[in-house]
């Protein structure tokens, strides 16, 4: 049996719950091949109320590890957090020197638990470099209202706002995580291609364990669509992954509960056909 294969260019995180690691569970949960270029890594402090660190990994070493992926080749990929704008810039020469068809970004610019941007200037360059070359675009609420340029965003009528103008900037389909956030009686995401918008309407879940659910909705995706699913059936299928993976997800310490990337396959069926 031939394994489909998926890339993650991304950051790892040391607590194991998002980053490589949410993406690598993922991605085994999904019967796919995962194959990681590490961009930089994340530290918490248990010292300091769990706060975070980020250590670039050089573009260099960063471009050897895409080099040994890509002889291989990848029927998927995806990113994560990304280090630099010159890693930006590589990714995006290396999506065209290897015409990579499918391409999940999924735009990173805080750790969860942290307020602020990590590195302001790498929101503009996916912005030029990365989003046009995008299968699809994962933002959530905060990351869409950057990409967008809009404002804050608090209603259905904005989040399609942001969609709009993310789709502008150049990528096929968008799907921005609206979750609690949306003034709605539902968790919402909402998904576009262009032409349609489709509104995946969950019930709440009132949990704060969600860390990692991000990096998995993306990863969920990156693998559906390794293995043929279209863009809206990928979507929709990784939704009902991540919901199961935050339903069940746990207290790690008294800082972050991770989501349990297992809990789609242990309590609902396989998601690996």
């Amino acid at each position: 049996m031939e394994l489909k294969k998926t890339l993650t260019l991304a950051g790892s995180d040391s607590s194991g719950g998002a980053g490589i690691q949410a993406d690598l569970k993922t991605f085994q949960e999904h019967g796919v091949y995962g194959m990681t270029a590490l961009t930089s890594i994340v530290t918490m402090d248990p010292d300091h109320n769990w706060n975070h660190e980020v250590f670039p990994i050089d573009v260099n070493i960063v471009e050897k590890q895409l080099n040994t992926i890509l002889s291989i080749g990848v029927d998927a990929m995806k990113t994560g957090m990304l280090g630099s704008v010159e890693i930006i810039e590589l990714g995006a020469k290396k999506i065209d020197e290897h015409k990579l068809e499918y391409i999940v970004i999924d735009p990173v610019m805080v750790c969860k638990g942290e307020d602020e941007v990590l590195q302001p200037e790498n929101t503009e360059a996916m912005r030029e470099l990365l989003v046009p070359r995008a299968t699809i675009v994962t933002p959530n609420l905060f990351e869409a209202w950057q990409l967008a340029k809009t404002g804050p965003i608090k209603t259905v009528d904005d989040i399609k706002e942001a969609a709009a103008k993310i789709h502008d900037l150049g990528a096929k389909n968008v799907v921005i995580k609206g979750g609690i956030g949306i003034e709605h009686d539902k968790a919402v995401d909402l998904f576009y291609d262009g032409k349609d918008f489709t509104l995946f309407k969950l019930d709440k879940l009132e949990t704060t364990y969600n860390h990692g659910a991000g990096c998995t909705f993306a990863a969920a995706i990156t693998a559906n669509l390794a293995k043929g699913r279209s863009v809206k059936d990928s979507v929709e299928a990784a939704k009902q992954f991540v919901t199961a993976a935050i339903e069940h997800g746990w207290k790690m310490n008294q800082y972050v509960g991770p989501v349990m990337h297992g809990a789609y396959s242990e309590f609902i069926g396989s998601v690996k056909n």
